[in-house]
């Protein structure tokens, strides 16, 4: 199992000496994602003597409790923390999400609550107008009754008036008659007993023959009172039909409120998403102006490397070549005019040195091929180990390149320093030699080249290139900086642009539902109207009828009154015409 652990070093007492170094298990790891802490545990580990105490590792530790494998937990710390805040993120921008969308659907709930009780409310208005059209119906059937009764009172005073005028044609014959006997009378100046007995009793069958009124005006009188009552019945309707319509208006209003809202958001909605396509647009400009910088940036670093490379080889050709001058030369002049013994001072220092460096050198470059060896054994354990392991075994052998190429790259510093100390040395030891009497082989100076001049050229273009890097480094770095908050803020706006496209949803729902219920309503408000207009013309025709029927009624009236006057005077006159002792003998 793999253990977090800390290492420490205890020395040893005077007579044991030395130091035991053991590992303080620290954590443990369940799954890859997934550490628990541990009971401070201690357990021996001579493979982690090389480590710093305190230092931080990662062991694998068998179920005996031995340690089985160590490696440097800095740079697996490093990825798991990285890992940790990538979740973190990914927790927090799905917090931020679900926190958008609670409140998308707590306004979505309350759109749709309220639709219910809108949709309630019209639900119980609809039912009161589906009633208040039934008791319409009943009504004109009342009315239908009341029409018909009319039409009989109408066909009854036809018939009377037809009655009537037979009985006034009856009594201008009867006038006629009157007017012959007058003018017999006049002739006779009397009428005998049985004329005066005729002219008698066509008077009396002309006086029972006379219309009755009452009962008519009795009829009339009801069917005005029923016209009545059916317009009482109708003016609440009427009043009702004028507050709906004046509750449809409000309704209409609110509609176009509402469209006027919907159209002002969605044509800010539009705006915002232009600006989001011209901000898009401008960080893809970015982008690849970042990418083009990028390219130049890797070109000027694989120039300031091959520099670099070619800079290294000079040194290198100037410490081993001894047709080459480069760097500090021995003042020969100088050393021909000072003291032997301290020349070979001078001489040994030197010597002491180049030892000192040839070792450290050989010791840099037994610990590269360490390295060396360790990365091949890490690659065939990768090539062998399971997929739980590989992940580890990669960043180990990760750690392993680094401190590789870092203690070669150092190495090569080091080889031409060495390199350089040595000619400088053998400088010296040639001088010496020569004032101890020694033949020394003598080297033109003037055969020997002096690379100073290119090294000076190639430095001062690695300078420039460098700069050059640096401030495009920089303008990638503010580059970088602004595509990531470009980035940020069109997320961002995008975020809000789909949470304000939910919400013109949610509205122009709203919207149509809106406009659905309000012709629902006009088209029952007019269907209410068109019920009850036929009805209240209904009543009104009959009402005037009525009325003509009370005009004519008063008119057969007024005639029947006139017919009796008359049948009164013609039996005066009749009376007048009759011998004095026969109409004492009647």
């Amino acid at each position: 199992m793999l253990y977090l652990a800390e290492v420490q070093k205890q020395k040893g007492g005077l007579l044991s000496g030395g130091s035991k170094t053991e590992l303080k298990l620290l954590a443990c790891q369940r799954t890859d994602q997934n550490w628990n802490t541990v009971s401070e545990e201690v357990i021996a580990a001579e493979e982690a003597s090389k480590l710093n105490d305190g230092a931080l590792v990662l062991a694998e530790v068998n179920p005996n409790r031995q340690v089985q494998r160590i490696q440097e937990a800095g740079r697996p710390l490093v990825n798991i923390l990285q890992n940790f805040s990538r979740q973190l993120e990914k927790f927090k921008l799905k917090e931020d999400e679900i926190d958008q969308w609670k409140q998308s659907l707590t306004f979505q709930a309350q759109e749709l609550n309220r639709r219910e009780m809108d949709m309630e409310v019209r639900l119980e208005h609809l039912q009161q107008m589906e009633d208040d059209v039934q008791r319409l119906d009943e009504e004109k059937q009342q009315v239908e009754t009341s029409r018909e009764e009319i039409e009989r009172l109408q066909v009854e005073i036809e018939r009377n008036r037809k009655e009537l005028e037979g009985a006034w044609e009856h009594l201008r014959g009867e006038q006629r008659r009157l007017a012959e006997c007058q003018a017999d009378f006049q002739q006779g100046s009397v009428l005998d007993a049985e004329q005066s007995r005729v002219i008698s009793e066509l008077l009396d069958r002309l006086s029972s023959h006379v219309a009755p009124t009452e009962t008519v005006r009795e009829h009339l009188h009801l069917a005005f009172e029923l016209v009545e009552s059916q317009q009482a019945t109708l003016n609440p309707h009427w009043q009702q039909l004028e507050q709906q319509k004046s509750v449809a208006a409000a309704q209409q209003e609110e509609v176009e409120q509402l469209a006027q809202t919907f159209s002002d958001r969605q044509n800010a909605w539009q705006q915002a998403q232009n600006s989001l396509v011209q901000q898009t647009v401008q960080l893809q400009v970015n982008t690849a102006a970042l990418t083009t910088k990028q390219e130049l940036a890797e070109k000027l670093k694989e120039q300031l490397r091959n520099q670099e490379e070619l800079y290294q080889n000079i040194h290198t050709l100037a410490a081993t070549s001894s047709d080459v001058v480069l760097g500090q030369q021995a003042d020969v002049e100088a050393l021909q005019q000072m003291s032997l013994e301290e020349l070979q001072k001078i001489v040994q220092d030197l010597q002491h040195k180049l030892e000192i460096d040839s070792s450290f050198v050989h010791d840099q470059e037994q610990e590269l091929k360490y390295k060396q060896e360790a990365i091949e054994e890490l690659e065939k354990k990768i090539n062998l180990a399971s997929d739980h392991d590989h992940i580890n075994l990669e960043m180990e052998l990760a750690d392993e390149k680094d401190l590789y190429q870092m203690l070669n790259s150092s190495l090569v510093g080091q080889r031409r320093n060495m390199l350089q100390h040595q000619k400088f040395l053998k400088q010296h030891q040639a001088v010496l030699l020569r004032r101890q009497g020694h033949t020394v082989a003598d080297e033109e100076e003037g055969n020997k080249v002096n690379l100073e001049p290119i090294l000076l050229q190639i430095e001062t273009q690695r300078q420039q290139h460098s700069q050059e890097i640096q401030k495009l480094e920089r303008e990638i770095e503010q580059i970088r900086s602004g595509i990531e908050l470009a980035q940020g803020m069109i997320d961002n706006q995008t975020h809000e642009l789909e949470q304000k496209h939910q919400e013109l949803k949610v509205i122009e729902e709203n919207l149509l539902s809106l406009r659905s219920a309000t012709s629902q309503s006009w088209g029952q408000l007019n269907v209410y109207q068109e019920t009850l207009q036929p009805i209240q013309d209904s009543l009104d025709s009959l009402r005037h009828k009525l009325q003509g029927i009370g005009e004519s009624l008063s008119q057969v009236q007024e005639t029947g009154d006139y017919q009796l006057q008359t049948i009164a005077q013609m039996r005066q006159t009749i009376q007048s015409l009759l011998p004095q002792p026969e109409l004492i003998a009647s």
